[in-house]
């Protein structure tokens, strides 16, 4: 399958497109104003411990306080629990065995461990989201190109997504060899078919970060910014291209060469597939990206067959909904809704992964009588599932011809990160948001000025709103990108527009 990174880099904002056969099958933004957090560790300080909850408060600096679960606090698991990010914490009963605990210590109450005032090292594993603070972790992961080292355990852990298991007991052999007496390790898919020179350079790395996180936290106070974790790009370039990337395309000439050295001390067999696109065109377009990205958006999606799917958020899960719609291709009315399903299912996964969304998810399958219908739906359902990195739970088709499902979420869902509560439905729809509009504008300014090598001015008609925030947001953006275009660029504000509308219009220079 033709796999591509591509990434525009811009002053404002990151984006990076995973695209599969030229579909865009994943997407990351990252907006300079408001970097993410996720994988930052922190020395905090518990500001409230809630026994009845078996949580605690933790000061890490941020606007609100990060929410920390007292089965967040050790881990010491198994390779039924690891990850490709790292260990997933879990509930351990009091009255549990010896033997079926996996090496998880007791479960000890959190007010035994935690006090009010005190200082403890903790790692955001999820980014806040919308009115929540952070989730964060006392199972602290770092994160390498082969491997993840985890100081809070002694256990050596092969990615569940390594199969073979002569090379899972070869690379488990290395690392055990190398590994210090105390943490552990996650050995990674990329490792895979690595030599032990490879896997011993990237466990030194490591070992150096962890010990240069240790002395800065001696030396500092709660609550402080220990280690901020690699920017978009980079992590990109850590956690997504792998040997089965054909390319990655990059915009930016300063990431490029980023990226190149980067490369240059993990990966240097990689270099030759990475380009810098320099054409006038905006590389969204070209690529087909901004138009994939609004299709996303939307609250229908077309099936190949004419049936269709409809996507809903509430506040406590996402319903999807799926339709036969003009699809009437089939001889009966059970091979009609199979044909319709089966398509569905697969299409579902793709959207989830698109749209990343999480949490708990139901979706309502046309309804089918035949028991063997309903287990092929469930299967090509858990089939595509396999192939997402996020971490799903699946239940079977019930009585009433629903599957439930959660899909492990770990930052804003598409949706939330572009769109706005929309004021004039109050809140029962959504819009794009001012800042959503604005960076369009820019790069629709952009494509002009690519069309038109003959326009001496660019002309933005866009709502009041918008207009401030290029005014007061943006100013050395916009003159950054005068500029680099070389021509005039004017932000007209018309009240009348509504705030997703506006028009870019070229005036060409004066014969």
């Amino acid at each position: 399958m033709a796999r591509e990174i591509i990434i525009n880099s811009a002053p404002y904002e990151t984006r990076v497109a995973l695209l599969e056969q030229r579909r865009l099958t994943e997407v990351f933004i990252e907006r300079a104003r408001d970097k993410g957090v996720a994988g930052n560790i922190y020395k905090g300080r518990v500001t409230r411990v809630l026994p009845g909850m078996q949580a605690a408060f933790v000061d890490i600096g941020l606007e609100k306080a990060g929410f920390l679960h007292g089965s967040d606090l050790y881990a010491e698991l198994g390779d039924e629990f690891i990850t490709e990010e790292g260990p997933t914490p879990i509930e351990v009963t009091a009255d549990a065995s010896a033997a079926n605990q996996k090496a998880v210590p007791r479960r000890v109450p959190i007010e035994e461990r935690l006090k009010k005032g005190q200082e403890i090292l903790v790692q955001v594993a999820k980014q806040p989201i919308g009115s929540k603070g952070a989730r964060i972790t006392g199972v602290i992961s770092l994160p390498g190109r082969h491997l993840v080292f985890t100081p809070s355990t002694n256990h050596v852990g092969v990615s569940r997504r390594i199969e073979d298991e002569s090379e899972r007991t070869r690379l488990k052999d290395i690392v055990e060899s190398e590994r210090p007496p105390e943490g552990g390790f996650i050995i990674r898919t990329a490792c895979e078919s690595l030599s032990k020179r490879e896997i011993q350079g990237d466990i030194r790395f490591l070992l150096k970060l962890w010990d240069r996180i240790l002395h800065k936290s001696e030396r500092v106070g709660a609550p402080a910014l220990l280690h901020y974790d690699m920017d978009l790009v980079l992590r990109t370039v850590r956690d997504l291209f792998t040997a089965e990337t054909q390319r990655l395309v990059v915009d930016n000439s300063r990431d490029y060469q980023r990226i190149l050295d980067f490369l240059d001390t993990v990966m240097p067999r990689l270099k030759s597939r990475v380009e810098l696109y320099d054409d006038p065109e905006p590389i969204g377009d070209r690529f087909g990206i901004e138009s994939q990205i609004a299709k996303a958006l939307e609250r229908k999606v077309w099936l190949k067959s004419g049936g269709y799917i409809v996507i809903d958020h509430t506040e406590a899960l996402t319903v999807i909904d799926v339709n036969t719609g003009r699809f009437v291709g089939k001889k009966t009315q059970e091979e009609t809704v199979l044909q319709t399903n089966l398509e569905a299912a697969k299409v579902i996964v793709e959207q989830l992964r698109l749209r990343n969304i999480g949490g708990l998810i139901v979706i309502d399958f046309i309804d089918m009588e035949d028991r063997l219908s309903q287990r092929q739906v469930f299967d090509v359902l858990s089939d595509a599932l396999k192939k997402d990195k996020a971490r799903s739970k699946l239940l079977r088709i019930s009585e009433l011809g629903l599957i439930e499902m959660t899909r492990k979420r770990t930052r804003e869902s598409l949706t939330q990160l572009l769109c706005a509560t929309c004021p004039s439905c109050t809140g029962r729809g959504q819009v794009k948001s001012t800042e959503t509009v604005a960076y369009e504008v820019l790069r629709r300014i952009q494509r002009e000025a690519a069309l038109n090598t003959r326009v001496a001015q660019i002309t933005a008609q866009v709502h009041p709103a918008v207009a401030q925030f290029l005014d007061r947001e943006e100013d050395r953006t916009l003159r950054s990108l005068e500029a680099s275009l070389n021509k005039k660029i004017v932000i007209k504000a018309l009240s009348d527009l509504e705030e997703s509308r506006y028009e870019v219009i070229g005036v060409e220079a004066a014969a």
